[in-house]
């Protein structure tokens, strides 16, 4: 019997969540949405604060004199060049170049690192770290963080810290205090958008919460669930381990492998960097010849569609949440991928889609096909691949 937790904001998310939706996170009970449409929460994220518990991130500090070291045999980044107080996104491979899993690397101090991830990752780390001085600890259960997303995110946190985040760079952290309680905060998120990731002891959570709550009431602070995060993260380009790839650790077959070339992570895998790294010949190897699929943005025609529909005297029916469902992609009457996710766009009023596909179809201006349903049939709506990020506001890296 599966035993989910709450996680520490559960007394104040669960008072708010309107439609009792909830969803399962690495063994938490997570908020899918707090109302019964998603309208308000996603728009909170695009003009105002949106405040998301990401609590069930898998975190994992790693330190000791080899604490650099192997994060930068295990994943694909230069460890050694990083600055006390920067944040990198990585992926992490196999030895034939496959991912199996992404999150974010965080220097503390010299010698310190916390390590994100989706899914757990103790045994790998720790099999990688035979023979080195160095401690992993998972530190989920007592670490919770909130993702605080949105362009008066920085307006709301100046009235509550200690320090200003004015000087708060694009992917840095720094320590603070909120109300007096010692926090963490990093300029990261999964929404695209102006953003700042909080993390804190977890017997402090509810009171971070509330105080956030108390003053971003003039800013339009809202709680958010993932739902909405997850129509933002695929306008952002930001892909999700299970939905958009299979982590090589759980593939049945070689096909359901990705190396982060595939993924579109080609400035994530530092080839330059100095010694053994997990997966570097392979990925040498096909950074050589060229990658046979690529994850890239698609977006399908509105006028096409809504020809297809109205053969049938119907308007055009659009999913009211992102879809985390594959859908064929055509070259004339030929499949050439899939969509993993796709999903209506609100601000930019663009139907869209993470697509996976074949040489040489994945190439920017390539006209396709994506597959819809219309009245219990299967149509196919002409669409075109376009380059990813499909959302980035100029202030999201100020």
């Amino acid at each position: 019997m599966l035993n989910l937790k709450n996680t520490p904001f559960h007394e104040r998310t669960s008072a708010l969540c309107q439609p009792q939706n909830w969803r399962k996170w690495a063994g938490y009970f997570v908020v899918g949405s707090y109302e019964h449409v998603l309208d308000r929460e996603y728009w909170a994220i695009r003009n105002s604060a949106a405040l998301i518990d990401v609590s069930p991130l898998i975190k994992y500090i790693i330190k000791g004199k080899d604490a650099a070291a192997l994060l930068h045999r295990v994943t694909t980044r230069d460890i050694h060049k990083m600055k006390i107080g920067q944040v990198v996104y990585t992926g992490w491979c196999d030895e034939e170049g496959k991912m199996i899993d992404d999150g974010t690397v965080s220097r503390l101090d010299e010698t310190t690192f916390r390590l994100t991830a989706a899914e757990p990752n103790l045994r790998w780390l720790s099999m990688n770290a035979v023979d080195m001085q160095v401690e992993i600890t998972e530190v989920t259960d007592d670490i919770a963080a909130l993702s605080f997303q949105g362009p008066n995110t920085r307006k709301v946190l100046n009235k509550v810290v200690e320090n200003s985040v004015d000087e708060l760079k694009y992917f840095r952290l720094m320590k603070n205090k909120i109300k007096g309680i010692e926090v963490t905060i990093s300029r990261t998120g999964y929404t695209g958008d102006l953003g700042y990731e909080i993390w804190m002891n977890a017997k402090d959570a509810i009171k971070i919460w509330d105080t956030l709550m108390e003053a971003g009431a003039d800013y339009g602070i809202t709680p958010v669930g993932i739902l909405a995060m997850d129509m933002a993260r695929v306008e952002a380009g930001l892909f999700m381990l299970d939905v958009d790839y299979t982590s090589s650790t759980h593939a049945w077959i070689e096909s359901q492998k990705s190396s982060p070339f595939e993924l579109g992570l080609d400035w994530t895998v530092a080839l330059d960097k100095q010694g053994y790294f997990v997966g570097r010949r392979a990925l040498e190897k096909e950074k050589r010849e060229g990658s046979e699929w690529k994850m890239v943005g698609l977006e399908v025609d509105w006028v096409g569609m809504e020809n297809i529909f109205k053969r049938v005297d119907l308007p055009p029916q659009i999913p009211s949440m992102a879809v985390r469902g594959s859908l064929p992609i055509l070259s004339g009457n030929v499949q050439v991928g899939y969509a993993s996710t796709s999903t209506w766009s609100p601000l930019l009023k663009k139907y869209i889609a993470l697509a996976h596909l074949q040489k040489p179809y994945y190439e920017v201006g390539t006209d396709l096909r994506m597959e819809i349903t219309v009245e219990h049939h299967r149509q196919h709506a002409p669409a075109k691949v376009v380059k990813l990020p499909f959302y980035e506001p100029e202030w999201k890296k100020r």
